[in-house]
């Protein structure tokens, strides 16, 4: 039996990630990093109250078998450029660090289609950097999901990315050959995908939304 290790629980991705380890037979602890009391109760969930700005304080509480980041923030949330960055690229860096330290077998984290280290952009950019943070811990298993528009109940309204979702969801049947990593996608398949991404051997790191879409089949 294993020990799962979850920071996000109560985003989008995160959510459908905590009730299917629920669900699952193969972990029997998930220990859910988070700020307040989640809504979700199981008797499996062991709930850390973390000190996101001094996760030094967490080295003996990341500790378990598989590891899955799928905290982020947006500009709106984080005006200020340097807690964005703290957010979006030290963050996710600082606890892949602690948690291969620990020995953690597998880190699984939701990147974005098209990051890029050398990307203008400071969301795509900083994924790419922590991609290549990710890679050189060399952890004994690493899942990179990279998933285009993400499709789900949010409980914050996003008015251009609703609009943005709404149009990829037109054009997509235009997406074909290697366009096909910018279909939108469902973000239980993401979940589910990082779920067996860290329970079989797969030789493959790094997934782009239809090979994720192709997880979820195989």
């Amino acid at each position: 039996m294993k020990t799962a290790l979850l920071f996000g629980s109560s985003g989008l991705i995160g959510g459908h990630l905590l009730n299917i380890l629920i669900q699952n037979n193969d972990y029997n602890k998930i220990k859910i990093f988070v700020r307040s009391e989640p809504e979700t109760i199981d008797s499996k969930i062991e709930i850390i109250k973390t000190d996101f700005n001094n996760l030094k304080k967490h080295i003996e509480d990341i500790k378990g078998d598989d590891c899955f980041f799928c905290i982020g923030t947006t500009k709106q949330n984080s005006p200020d450029k340097n807690e964005y960055k703290r957010i979006e690229r030290d963050m996710p860096v600082e606890i892949a660090k602690i948690a291969k330290t620990n020995s953690v077998n597998s880190f699984v984290y939701v990147s974005s289609g098209f990051a890029n280290p050398k990307n203008s952009g400071a969301y795509l950019r900083y994924k790419g950097e922590v991609e290549e943070e990710l890679k050189r811990l060399n952890f004994t298993k690493l899942g990179i999901m990279r998933p285009s528009f993400l499709l789900g109940n949010r409980k914050e309204k996003r008015f251009g990315e609703k609009i943005g979702i709404f149009l990829f969801r037109l054009l997509s049947p235009l997406f074909l050959g290697p366009l096909k990593k910018m279909k939108p996608i469902h973000s239980e398949k993401v979940a589910k995908a990082m779920i067996k991404v860290a329970n079989e051997d797969i030789q493959q790191s790094i997934f782009e939304s239809n090979e994720i879409v192709n997880l979820n089949i195989n």
